[in-house]
């Protein structure tokens, strides 16, 4: 679990910048981020940067928002919430208590993959001819959630003791690079800056085996704290940033061009 922090540069839009509005015109506002590969990162230089962090920023920009931006876990982000201490946050995937909260302006699409180790790609397939071989392992993050097809396969597995739970990504990845499990479920926006990070380039495949079981996820809102006016602002803002090219470009900077291509289609 990270521990509270505020980052130490607030997202303010400036009066006069191209394509935005009047500074303050959407008030002071708080949004809480979570590290998560390529949504919310450490740069080499220690900075934070990231999808979510982009976006963000470009929404502040355009909008005439002050937002001061802190870094939580997920669990404490969404107390936050409750306790009115936030107003919004980020890569959120619309659910029934989610939706509770506020409103979810999509900005991206995506979906599970499985990073199989190379050697294996050649004659493990699909998610039936994993399962058939019983030294086959796969290691998640606990408590994620990755579509009804996985989860229903991911069920399976777990009843033959070849799930591995781990506390977060790098440490799912790390026992990926020992050879502790076979393959990771991840999303590219999780793998891209660990892989890295990890030293993997080249010693795993990317299986599609779920190509339609998409995920959108987006700006979540609190309804306590954001009135319909603002929400529709910042909705329309997000559109035109699909429309006119920039979260692509966003998306692009931080993954792939054939990646951002995907996940901008939501």
């Amino acid at each position: 679990m990270l521990r509270r922090s505020i980052l130490c540069c607030t997202l303010l839009c400036l009066a006069g910048a191209p394509g935005a509005a009047p500074a303050g015109e959407c008030g002071h506002l708080r949004v809480s981020f979570y590290e998560d590969g390529a949504l919310f990162y450490r740069a080499p230089d220690g900075s934070w940067t990231g999808i979510d962090k982009d976006v963000v920023d470009e929404l502040a920009r355009r909008l005439g928002c002050t937002i001061e931006a802190s870094v939580d876990s997920r669990v404490r982000i969404w107390a936050g919430f409750n306790a009115g201490t936030i107003d919004m946050s980020v890569s959120a995937i619309p659910l029934p208590e989610r939706e509770k909260i506020g409103p979810i302006i999509p900005y991206m699409i995506g979906r599970n993959y499985v990073l199989l180790h190379k050697d294996l790609s050649a004659r493990v397939t699909s998610m039936e001819s994993f399962l058939a071989d019983p030294h086959y392992k796969i290691a998640v993050v606990k408590s994620y959630k990755h579509g009804k097809a996985y989860e229903a396969w991911l069920a399976q597995l777990r009843a033959q003791g070849r799930v591995f739970e781990t506390a977060d990504h790098l440490s799912m990845l790390r026992l990926f690079k020992l050879g502790r499990v076979q393959a990771v479920m991840a999303t590219p926006t999780t793998w891209y800056p660990l892989v890295k990070q990890e030293q993997l380039a080249g010693t795993y495949s990317v299986m599609d085996w779920r190509p339609k079981d998409n995920i959108v996820s987006g700006l979540i809102l609190s309804r306590r704290r954001i009135d319909e006016a603002t929400a529709a602002r910042f909705s329309q803002a997000v559109r035109a940033m699909r429309d006119d090219g920039t979260l692509r470009r966003i998306f692009t900077r931080h993954t792939d061009a054939e990646r951002a291509a995907q996940m901008v289609n939501f």
